[in-house]
């Protein structure tokens, strides 16, 4: 039987690598990977993916020069605006984890209206990673649970820890999502880079040489079908 693909993730690596092959400033680079996430996530609403998870933006990502994560910030602006009618064409919800509280008042607006805009839409939940990072996004969640006071002191530790991972689970940013089944990684590093950890901790993982820029429909297509072709244990035999 064929390995189901309820929930897709990606971590979008080698814009700049990119720019830099093509004798072009960085910025042209995140330009091109930009509209590729439009490409990618249109062919996963024509072949049922319920969820697409794309990481956007890290909480890293703002040691890079101010120059660079200012532009990322208009790019993300204008992504945002033009995409609107593609998400309402094609029945798309958008949604953002991480925490936009970093981002100017205008952007998080932005961010929040569609979001509100495309709720109702059942296609394809495309969910951008924006100021994410998963220990970060960890740490929120437990947060959450010292605050309400969730924890029961009179347990056993091992049925402390089972309520726990429940509770944990139920304070991320993703708590009402299925949990990753792939996680692709473009630009041919191998690593998660902080990027849902929790939630992908039975994924399975594909690490393709190709930029993101470069990463087509085609390659998306032949990863899945090995994908579905895998034996997913979790743990058993």
């Amino acid at each position: 039987m064929q390995n189901s693909l309820n929930h897709l993730a990606i971590i979008m690596d080698g814009n700049g690598r990119w720019a830099q092959l093509q004798g072009k400033g960085r910025q042209a680079g995140h330009k091109k990977g930009a509209s590729n996430v439009r490409t990618i996530t249109n062919w996963c609403a024509k072949h049922n993916i319920a969820h697409l998870t794309l990481y956007a933006f890290s909480t890293e990502n703002w040691n890079r020069p101010k120059t660079e994560v200012d532009f990322l910030m208009k790019l993300l602006e204008r992504y945002l605006r033009d995409e609107a009618k593609t998400y309402h064409d094609n029945g798309i919800r958008f949604r953002a984890i991480g925490d936009i509280a970093f981002f100017s008042e205008p952007l998080k607006h932005l961010i929040l209206d569609l979001e509100s805009a495309t709720s109702h839409y059942t296609t394809l939940t495309q969910t951008l990673a924006l100021n994410y990072g998963s220990r970060n996004e960890i740490a929120r969640a437990c947060h959450k649970i010292l605050l309400d006071g969730a924890l029961d002191r009179s347990q056993s530790p091992q049925e402390a820890a089972k309520a726990l991972e429940s509770a944990i689970s139920a304070a991320l940013d993703t708590a009402d999502m299925p949990d990753v089944d792939l996680l692709i990684r473009t630009g041919g590093e191998q690593r998660l880079s902080n990027f849902l950890l929790w939630q992908a901790s039975y994924a399975e993982l594909a690490f393709s040489q190709t930029l993101w820029p470069d990463f087509s429909t085609d390659e998306l297509a032949a990863i899945i079908d090995d994908f579905r072709a895998r034996t997913r244990r979790f743990g058993a035999l």
